[in-house]
């Protein structure tokens, strides 16, 4: 009987019409990338504050998942950070 209580709990949660209802996981709002979602977002190998956003404390580049970034764009940070780093803009590696 007390398997059938909880069956029915269970069970009316999956049919509100989230067929992908998993209780050990909740949904995770998709990340927009930065540079799609605002047009005027110009990325500058130059400005170091900038591309701080896209690179961790130990020097390395955030990947899509952590940035949010599409492939394209993505792409370009790869490109605008390593650029900054052989400027000296940015350090290879913290210490």
């Amino acid at each position: 009987m007390a398997d059938k209580k909880g069956n029915s709990k269970n069970n009316r949660r999956r049919n509100n019409g989230d067929e992908d209802y998993n209780p050990k996981f909740r949904k995770i709002r998709k990340k927009v990338c930065v540079m799609c979602a605002n047009k005027d977002f110009v990325l500058d190998y130059k400005n170091a504050d900038q591309l701080k956003k896209f690179v961790n404390e130990k020097g390395k580049i955030l990947p899509r998942r952590a940035t949010g970034a599409c492939a394209k764009h993505q792409r370009d940070i790869t490109l605008a950070v390593k650029r900054a780093r052989t400027i000296a803009v940015l350090p290879f590696t913290q210490n």
